[in-house]
């Protein structure tokens, strides 16, 4: 809301709350997405790193505009089309190491919270009924488009001939009157509930504001999203939340930057972007995808290429291979770690972590078993799953771990043939490559 860093001060000591803005579940994210959701999983990350206890709530939109639509597009099931691209998400979540969240709340599941958000909307007369729904009257919300920062006085309501805005999502920033509830019609079909106020369905932004308030209470200590997320989803969701409860609904609003493609913004509006499973066709690790994306402040834009994300990956197999051949028994580097915290809790800046990582691995001043037992703990909050790639250390020649590094790519890309083609090679020089529990070991043959 400041547009600047302050201080995190919690609602409750030693505790964090954060909703984080999931996915719409009617077809699969593309990377760009997948950012913002690495970026939840940092910031909880770093904050369980500082010994708090975070709950964490992600909600699944499957029911609104685009769910509908597809569903009816495909002649399927509303249900059976977002049960199909949810599980395709977390999918994609467990492959980039992306702790998932406690609390998962499906839009479907809180629908009487909506209904009774919406008669509290209805009962502090800043929502009202017209012909298609039920709509918030923004020149009743106090502040209305302070997160975006809106001229309002371009705005020319007039009283009783609003003009509303009933799609979920719109580009324009000149706001008008938002359906929090659209009555039902046949283009919905048989996707409807009862309602006092009339049978229909919820808008997107209710539904957000329902299931956050619904775990966490009318107020939280951090909001995140995407910056697309800023108006008017998020804009809406403070003003029906805060005109229903009277209270602040989020202290801390945290948005992660663009993801461009040759300059521009990457969506599917646009078709150019790219699904993590391109990734794994030209041979690039989500998690290789994952180390790429903390080499750049969340809140900065970054631009898409195979050759970044490639030149990453080299960088990532470096680390790996180094951390995997010192000996285990070090203990962590109390000058890094100062260093690192000191990083990561300014607005979780995750390049100078990074950097720090390789000042470490050139420091001839610190032992390896000390340098593997620091980076494993900063691991916890990169996330990259440095402890599971070799769990045991074992005096391997670097072109045999290198054939055993590109074939944990490939079985993480579901590539079987040349996991295999690599086996077989590891095998004719001589060693035995095993898998148990996530992790790969090599062992030369007697």
């Amino acid at each position: 809301m400041s547009r600047s860093k302050e201080l995190f001060k919690p609602i409750n000591k030693s505790e964090v709350t954060m909703y984080n803005c999931g996915p719409t579940v009617y077809d699969t994210p593309h990377i760009g997405n997948y950012r913002t959701f690495v970026l939840n999983d940092l910031i909880r990350r770093t904050f369980e790193y500082n010994d708090y206890e975070v709950t964490q709530v992600m909600n699944i939109t499957d029911v609104d505009d685009k769910t509908i639509r597809r569903s009816r597009a495909e002649n399927v099931k509303l249900s059976t089309l977002t049960k199909k691209y949810e599980d395709l998400f977390f999918q994609g979540l467990t492959s980039l190491n992306i702790l998932k969240p406690q609390n998962i709340t499906r839009a479907t599941e809180y629908i009487s919270a909506m209904i009774e958000l919406v008669q509290s909307l209805l009962d502090n007369r800043v929502a009202y009924k017209a012909k298609a729904g039920i709509y918030v009257s923004i020149d009743k919300v106090k502040n209305y488009g302070a997160l975006a920062c809106l001229d309002l006085s371009k705005d020319s309501n007039d009283e009783h001939g609003q003009e509303r805005i009933s799609n979920d999502e719109y580009d324009k920033e000149n706001p008008r009157d938002f359906a929090v509830w659209k009555f039902r019609n046949e283009d919905d079909g048989d996707v409807f509930w009862p309602a006092s106020f009339g049978e229909g369905r919820p808008g997107w932004h209710i539904e957000c504001s329902a299931m956050s308030m619904k775990i966490l209470g009318p107020t939280m200590d951090i909001h995140t999203g995407g910056s697309d997320l800023i108006f008017p989803h998020h804009t809406n969701e403070i003003a029906q939340s805060e005109s229903a409860t009277g209270k602040p609904f989020v202290h801390y609003w945290i948005h992660g930057g663009f993801m461009n493609v040759n300059g521009d913004k990457m969506s599917k509006s646009k078709n150019n972007f790219s699904k993590l499973e391109e990734l794994s066709g030209s041979d690039v690790s989500p998690i290789a995808f994952r180390y790429w994306l903390l080499t750049a402040h969340y809140r900065t834009q970054i631009n898409f290429t195979f050759e970044a994300v490639k030149a990453a990956q080299n960088a990532f197999l470096k680390l790996a291979a180094n951390i995997s051949e010192y000996p285990e028994g070090g203990v962590i580097s109390a000058d890094y770690k100062e260093k690192f915290i000191k990083y990561i809790n300014d607005d979780f800046d995750m390049p100078r972590a990074v950097a720090l990582v390789w000042d470490l691995m050139k420091d001839s001043g610190v032992s390896n078993d000390n340098k593997r037992a620091t980076v494993l703990d900063f691991d916890k909050v990169f996330g990259l799953g440095l402890s599971k790639l070799v769990k045991e250390s074992v005096e391997i020649p670097q072109n045999i771990k290198a054939l055993a590094d590109a074939r944990e790519i490939a079985r993480q890309n579901k590539d079987w043939t040349k996991a295999d083609e690599l086996r077989k090679q590891i095998e004719q020089a001589g060693y035995d490559v095993s898998d148990k529990d996530g992790a790969y070991k090599i062992t030369k043959k007697n």
